[in-house]
């Protein structure tokens, strides 16, 4: 270019310097990847030869620099140019907005004096408002706009009806909006018809009109178009997709002489996201024999469509069709799609094919760790979830919430609480999801305090109306114990849902409020809400801890007769538990006979447990003999075997079941309970001497015990399981870690405070017995949350009604 420059040009023509420069921009093409690279050739040339450019010159060069993404170079530019012209300030306002910078957009607008501005001015300052998502800006831009007499276009009307869209919610505010487009003259113009079809099918999704009348409007709009394109008839069929009108929607997509690419994937995705499956396929199916050209988004949905369903032989043949057909896939293609892929294959218990994907990638971006993040959290995988979570480049507020909610899923919920507060500390402000994960956390450790904390926040921040986080608020409190709190939010949340109902049928049925439990069961039947799995699997928990056998019974019966749903295993876990605790053997036997399926270990556990209650020492054994093959690591089965032996005396047998365990190295989990005090978590083992207010705790149960006897209390040694004498016995009864745990809640909570005492194994009969004597002696209430369920002690009586 030097050479040539040279040999063209006489520096004292200046005119012909700057034709020369101006035709060589001039070869710039917007989108052409040499554009840049000849610019800056170009504008280097200018600066070395002291050529100073004005004017158009200027302008050109701010122009490529802004269209080949070089903001920084444009903006140096402008910032050098004494006066920039409105053209130049345009081109940079129009950057920035293409670019999501309002704020320096803005900056431009308002430093840009009134003579100088133009209605092509005003535009591009409208568009920036649109790309912002803040509507009411763009029309009050618009507003004064009009005040200062610019006249607005048609790309004025386009662009401000786009912004409108995002705000109107009232049926006047689409009539006012087409008054002015009649008004305006433009009522003919394909692109502001289309905005304003837009505006109507937007606002008919608003809970404040009706969304036939306004979808009417927009039909009647489409109707009267002379000229259509493609995204008149994407958008009217995508206003009724939206609005849940699938049959209208399909009618227009037929009416279409040539059915574009958008309008099948608008179909598509419109079936998918209302449940529609077959039909979602089946318009895939067509698409794909039509000979249309099937794209990203196509796939995205189709393979949504399997992983809702639970296809998975049918997303692999798509999955193999896309490695097939595609070849050489552009970059945001293979994003969306293999992150598609990666949640069919999760969802779908693949986990490492989803790894495999995730690996294969050729570029990530934030959405794909998350998706590989959510696949091992909700595989159980947490360790590996956690490793992920490590690694990630990058981390947004979907990242944090879904560990969060892992951690607490999993059981990890001191983790849970910790990461929710690491996420703080890094300045994310939590939304109502993460929220949730870290009240889940709260309710996995029994921690009411700083649970009640945490509902404090959401009030402040004005989260409480939110579902996810109502839901598990009722979750910490009932698991706290606190089940009074959890009704009466349940009854004051805005809205609630299956989980909600759900889980305020398993707090009732976990406190021994069987009858209420059944109460609201009916009640939620009667608000026309359909139990799924987890209602019934609620319900009839809550008929076993009451005893209610029945109605257990009729229940169960109901789920597959009344609503379609096959109980599975758990269910018949259930059943098989309410008729033992109730002492019907022989019924339970011939559930398990009739089974659909080979019974496992819920099955054998349930059956079990209810033979350690009624001492069925024989059927007990082969229960345990069936365990001990299915699970012969853990030590459950051995512990509730070994029970059951020193119940009924048989101390040899208890003892060749305890050298079993030595001989194959399995361990007892230490039974252990615990209080929460002055936000500090207290832990007592049995016969606990670590404690450093132990013996405090032994000299209190002492002088309880002397007043406890007076009303009638006698230790029951057959919990002592032990073949030592009486004696021995009652003092092992006394150091039982509830009865520490709870005694030391008496002496250190102030006076009249409920005492809220947790243990990790099934609570001692004897304990049981003695907390009855000790809430009346004491004339407190005490809470005892056991591995199974809750016991509430009031004036010597316990909610359980002695029915465990």
């Amino acid at each position: 270019m030097k050479n040539a420059a040279t040999k063209f040009i006489n520096p004292c023509d200046i005119r012909a310097v700057a034709n020369f420069y101006a035709a060589q921009l001039q070869l710039c093409c917007p989108h052409s990847p040499t554009s840049y690279p000849h610019a800056r050739r170009v504008h280097a040339h200018m600066t070395t030869s002291g050529f100073k450019p004005r004017g158009h010159i200027l302008n050109r060069l701010i122009d490529v620099y802004c269209k080949s993404s070089h903001l920084v170079f444009a903006h140096q530019l402008f910032d050098k140019i004494p006066q920039p012209d409105i053209v130049a300030r345009t081109t940079m306002l129009t950057a920035y907005s293409a670019s999501r910078k309002p704020d320096m957009a803005l900056e431009i607008f308002n430093t840009t004096p009134l003579r100088m501005r133009d209605t092509v001015f005003y535009n591009a300052m409208i568009t920036a408002h649109c790309h912002n998502d803040d509507g009411h800006a763009a029309i009050e831009l618009f507003r004064g706009m009009r005040w200062e007499g610019f006249p607005p276009d048609n790309f004025t009307f386009t662009s401000v009806l786009s912004a409108s869209a995002l705000v109107a919610d009232r049926e006047a505010h689409c009539q006012q909006l087409h008054c002015a487009v009649v008004k305006s003259g433009t009522a003919l113009v394909t692109s502001v018809v289309n905005a304003l079809i837009s505006v109507y099918v937007k606002c008919a999704s608003s809970p404040l009109v009706s969304s036939s009348l306004l979808m009417g409007a927009a039909r009647k709009l489409f109707d009267e178009m002379p000229v259509r394109d493609e995204l008149t008839w994407t958008t009217i069929i995508t206003g009724y997709v939206r609005n849940g009108d699938l049959d209208t929607a399909r009618r227009v997509f037929e009416g279409m002489e040539e059915k574009l690419v958008v309008a099948w994937n608008a179909m598509i995705s419109g079936y998918v996201h209302n449940g529609f499956v077959s039909e979602a396929l089946e318009m895939f199916r067509r698409m794909n024999l039509s000979g249309i050209k099937l794209d990203e988004f196509t796939y995205t949905s189709v393979l949504s469509a399997c992983a809702s369903a639970g296809l998975f032989l049918f997303g692999k043949q798509v999955h193999a069709y896309i490695l097939r057909m595609e070849g050489k896939l552009s970059r945001d293609f293979s994003l969306s799609v293999n992150n598609a892929l990666i949640t069919l294959y999760w969802k779908c218990g693949k986990v490492d094919e989803a790894h495999m994907i995730f690996n294969n990638m050729p570029v990530r971006d934030l959405v794909s760790w998350n998706v590989i993040l959510s696949t091992y959290v909700n595989a159980g995988r947490i360790n590996e979830g956690r490793s992920f979570f490590i690694e990630m480049p990058e981390r947004n507020l979907l990242t944090w919430t879904v560990i969060i909610s892992g951690m607490a899923q999993n059981g990890l919920g001191e983790e849970g609480l910790k990461l929710f507060n690491q996420m703080k500390l890094e300045g994310l402000k939590p939304c109502d999801y993460a929220f949730a994960g870290a009240i889940s956390s709260c309710a996995v450790l029994a921690a009411l305090e700083h649970g009640r904390q945490l509902h404090a926040q959401l009030v402040r921040l004005g989260f409480d109306s939110s579902l996810s986080a109502g839901n598990a608020l009722i979750t910490m409190y009932a698991r706290c114990g606190v089940v009074e709190a959890a009704h009466c939010l349940f009854l004051t949340m805005p809205f609630v849902d299956s989980v909600s109902w759900n889980a305020m049928i398993a707090a009732l049925g976990q406190h021994g409020h069987g009858a209420q439990a059944l109460e609201l069961f009916e009640q939620m039947l009667k608000e026309e809400i359909l139990p799924d799995r987890i209602t019934f699997l609620t319900i009839l928990s809550a008929c076993s801890h009451a005893g209610l056998v029945n109605q257990g019974r009729s229940y169960f019966n109901a789920m597959y007769g009344l609503y379609g749903i096959r109980p599975d295993e758990d269910h018949y876990a259930r059943l098989i538990d309410l008729l033992c605790r109730a002492g019907k053997f022989s019924e339970a036997e011939d559930v398990i006979q009739r089974l659909p399926f080979e019974p496992g270990v819920p099955i054998w556990e349930a059956l079990l447990g209810g033979c350690r209650i009624h001492g069925n020492v024989d059927l007990g054994v082969q229960a345990a003999e069936r365990l001990l093959e299915l699970r012969p690591q853990h030590d459950g089965t051995y512990i509730l075997l070994s029970n059951m032996y020193a119940d009924v005396g048989l101390w040899d047998d208890m003892a060749k079941i305890r050298k079993l365990m030595r001989d194959r190295g399995v361990k007892k989990e230490p039974g252990c309970s615990w209080v929460e005090v002055e936000n500090k978590v207290h832990v007592f083992l049995v016969d606990d001497t670590a404690h450093p207010e132990v013996q405090a705790v032994y000299n209190y149960l002492e002088e309880l015990g002397m007043k406890m006897r007076e009303l009638g209390y006698v230790p029951d040694t057959k919990y002592a399981l032990h073949d030592v004498g009486s004696d021995k016995k009652q003092h092992g009864l006394s150091t039982h870690s509830e009865k520490l745990a709870v005694v030391f809640g008496l002496l250190k909570l102030p006076r009249g405070a409920t005492v809220r005492v947790f243990k990790n194994l099934r609570i001692c009969g004897d304990c049981h017995n003695a907390f009855k004597f000790m809430s009346k002696v004491v004339e407190r209430d005490i809470v005892v949350r056991d591995g199974k369920r809750f016991h509430h002690f009031r004036n010597g009586e316990c909610s359980c009604g002695n029915y465990w």
